[in-house]
């Protein structure tokens, strides 16, 4: 069983920079690929980035790729999603997602979820 709480989300003017945590519970988390999904208003879950339990394979959207990087730090539970050069577009709940044994860009590739924290970009 794992836990996850998001935070670091805000408002940010375009161009800025945002630098989102995931922390997660219990003694397994570094078994877990964690991925990031976002949901804009009125649009369906889409995958950001994930990545897997050691940290060396990682994969992005192509619409953030060069502009977010995520890493990990097993020793203290936690992942980070690092946002550079954000734009409108970028404005949406983010979510961090975790699962084992998968390296998944599809939302049912992940079994646990947080509950989400607000980025909004102001142009």
């Amino acid at each position: 069983q794992v836990q996850l709480v998001e935070s670091g989300g805000g408002l940010v003017q375009a161009g800025g920079s945002l630098t989102l945590s995931c922390a997660a519970s219990g003694r397994t988390f570094n078994t877990y690929t964690v991925a990031w999904f976002r949901q804009a208003p009125g649009k369906e879950r889409e995958f950001v980035a994930f990545i897997n339990w050691s940290g060396v394979n990682t994969l992005y959207a192509d619409s953030v790729k060069g502009r977010f990087t995520v890493s990990r730090d097993n020793g203290k539970n936690t992942v980070i999603l690092q946002m550079n050069n954000l734009n409108a577009e970028d404005t949406a709940v983010y979510y961090c997602a975790a699962s084992v044994l998968t390296l998944s860009r599809v939302i049912g590739g992940y079994k646990y979820w947080g509950q989400g924290t607000q980025v909004t970009v102001s142009s």
